[in-house]
């Protein structure tokens, strides 16, 4: 069975093949005008700060969590990531792959030949970034403090390519009701790139309490059974 693309990109429009507006397969013109009222990264950082940080096993696209006003780190990186692309950005993430640890999705963007991120985080150093690195792997790095477990451990120690979202346009990745596992599942399967060796890895210590206190502030926590 052929799978119809369900929207296309050009110069920041986001449209339906038919130039109509049937339910769940484009967004709407409110949430549109949303999105790009936005306007840039840190207009979209901010506005993912201001949403609560939620801790279910879900994978909600863009449009679900525009609606829930929720999100954890995989979709806030793809809430942002479809932010970015409404205001004329590609709509690229990026994965960071962790040992003893969960792994993390941001979403980049380029400025003047310099990268920045955008990224929902149960931990206090683990967002935004600036427009300021020269490489994808300047600013995974950037991130490698910040990484750590509930042991005190820096977990950090991989990095994807900037993956361009627009491949899962024909699964209506922003606006599906669906949960949106399959891009998982592709981070699963790319490769990943070391970030420093394993003689370096051993020789990392554990994060002293202020740190780790500074790193945890905030952090939500499930409820207590």
């Amino acid at each position: 069975m052929s799978v119809q693309p369900c929207i296309r990109y050009t110069g920041g429009t986001l449209n339906n093949h038919s130039g109509t507006n049937p339910s769940g397969d484009s967004f709407t013109p409110k949430e549109l005008r949303k999105l790009r009222s936005l306007k840039d990264p840190h207009g979209i950082q901010k506005y993912l700060e201001a949403m609560p940080y939620h801790l279910a096993d879900t994978a909600w696209s863009p449009r679900r969590v525009l609606a829930e006003n929720t999100s954890h780190c995989l979709e806030g990186a793809m809430f942002a990531a479809a932010a970015l692309r409404a205001n004329g950005f590609p709509p690229l993430i990026v994965d960071l792959e962790a040992e003893r640890d969960t792994d993390h999705v941001i979403a980049v963007y380029r400025i003047g030949g310099y990268w920045g991120s955008l990224a929902k985080s149960n931990y206090t150093n683990c967002r935004y970034r600036e427009p300021v690195y020269r490489t994808i792997r300047e600013l995974a790095l950037s991130y490698f403090n910040g990484y750590i477990n509930l042991r005190g451990e820096r977990t950090l120690r991989r990095y994807s390519r900037p993956i361009n979202l627009t491949r899962f346009d024909r699964q209506c990745w922003m606006t599906t009701d669906k949960p949106i596992w399959f891009i998982v599942y592709y981070l699963l399967e790319i490769p990943h790139y070391k970030l420093f060796n394993d003689q370096a890895a051993k020789r990392l210590h554990r994060v002293d309490r202020r740190s780790f206190a500074a790193e945890t502030l905030g952090r939500a926590e499930k409820p207590a059974r």
